[in-house]
């Protein structure tokens, strides 16, 4: 079944099911016993489960599957690499084309939200023992959502004003629209969550002033948030940016008005690379074009993305790396280096946005904890750091992986905590 692309920053790449179109999907499916797709997810969505409803014209039953199972349902929807998880698993694969799993389970959700279904409810009694989740992206609220349906009492600190993490702050509107992931954070809400926006654990409170509170245990769920910078001469030159920063830019303000009409490189070769490039295509920059250092095979991003980028014009040159920047102040030109040793090229650009990675921020505030090398958080088991009460999951423990496997590792912590509380 053939997708449709839109080309334009605040709308959708690529539109959903209608009914109809939904419904013949879904007829597609075997039904199989112990069906592998379902093996295939790691937050455990149980897609036949919900394909099987919507073959049925359940969809509320869809919905009410999809959205127990995974609270951010709407959003993986959209941003899940269901090309090599679930629909890779799918048995039609070695029929045709396996069912497209991902745009079924946004059609349920968007079901569930133009009727308003209740999919979620809060538990009717609460076991009184406070909780509480530091950051507000995937992991934080996959592990707040299961607390909270046992009956925890959870609190979610957020230093940014809105919940979602990089799901709102670093994902382009048109594979993730901001109305998709408000969506998810409300149903989360709804299970009785509260949220304490513009406050860092660590900086604006401590643990030790949480313990004074009466919280019993703590999950920290923060993310990558400093962007890695070339070390290379002219990075920081205005008109270089980090994809976190340039990205995060273009969501509050609806775009990035000094690259209109200029020329923008891209240098990295995942999704945040080319989520990039697309958004500073579709914010008016004339000529864009992602430089990756390896091949095209080799490149992380997921292979829809980089053919819906070059639909709209977006370049893609692979096998070279960025050797220098140079200009007057301000960018000018980029140099590369090619893999084989001997290929160079210089190209005049305005603006450059390097995703070439995250690092997490400094997390030695958190006494006790042990910390990699990288930085991050090492935990056992599902979560469980060195320290008492304290456990983590998402990118701060995993260095940046899918939301849907940071969805999975909150719940897993969940379990875990439930087991340390013992109630």
């Amino acid at each position: 079944m053939s997708k449709v692309f839109k080309s334009d920053y605040s709308s959708e790449a690529v539109a959903g099911f209608t009914h109809r179109t939904a419904i013949e999907e879904a007829a597609r499916c075997l039904l199989c016993h112990d069906a592998p797709c379902s093996q295939g997810c790691p937050a455990g969505t149980d897609p036949a489960k919900f394909i099987r409803s919507i073959r049925f014209r359940n969809t509320k039953g869809a919905a009410e599957t999809i959205r127990e199972n995974n609270v951010l349902g709407g959003s993986c929807a959209r941003i899940c690499p269901y090309d090599r998880l679930c629909e890779e698993e799918c048995s039609r694969c070695g029929i045709d084309r396996p069912i497209e799993i991902g745009r079924l389970q946004r059609y349920a959700v968007e079901q569930e939200e133009a009727f308003g279904m209740r999919t979620l409810k809060a538990p009717e009694r609460t076991n009184g023992v406070k909780v509480a989740c530091i950051g507000a992206g995937p992991a934080s609220l996959a592990c707040a959502a299961e607390l909270a349906k046992a009956g925890y009492l959870v609190t979610i600190f957020e230093k940014e004003e809105k919940a979602g993490g990089m799901l709102t702050y670093g994902v382009l509107p048109a594979r993730l629209p901001q109305r998709v992931v408000d969506h998810d954070v409300a149903m989360t809400a709804g299970l009785g969550i509260k949220f304490e926006f513009g406050k860092k654990v660590g900086r604006d409170v401590s643990l030790d002033d949480l313990r004074k509170k009466g919280f019993k245990a703590f999950f920290v769920g923060a993310g990558l948030w400093r962007a890695k910078r070339p070390d290379i001469p002219g990075s920081d030159l205005n008109g270089v940016f980090t994809a976190v920063d340039f990205l995060k830019k273009a969501r509050e303000a609806g775009g990035v008005p000094e690259i209109k009409g200029k020329s923008v490189v891209v240098v990295g070769g995942g999704d945040v690379a080319v989520d990039s490039a697309v958004t500073a295509k579709l914010a008016g920059a004339e000529q864009v074009v992602i430089y990756y250092r390896r091949t095209l095979e080799e490149a992380p991003a997921n292979m829809d993305e980089i053919r819906y980028a070059i639909s709209i014009g977006i370049t893609v040159a692979t096998n070279f790396a960025p050797s220098e920047i140079s200009g007057t102040g301000r960018v000018e030109y980029v140099s590369f280096r090619g893999r084989d040793g001997k290929s160079e090229a210089k190209v005049a650009a305005d603006a450059v946005v390097f995703a070439i990675g995250q690092d997490p921020e400094d997390m030695s505030w958190l006494t006790g904890v042990k910390l990699t090398e990288k930085g991050t958080i090492m935990t056992s088991r599902n979560g469980t750091t060195d320290a008492e009460a304290v456990f983590a999951a998402g990118d701060i423990v995993n260095n940046g992986k899918t939301a849907v496997e940071a969805v999975a590792a909150g719940k897993g912590a969940a379990f875990d905590m439930m087991s340390f509380l013992g109630k």
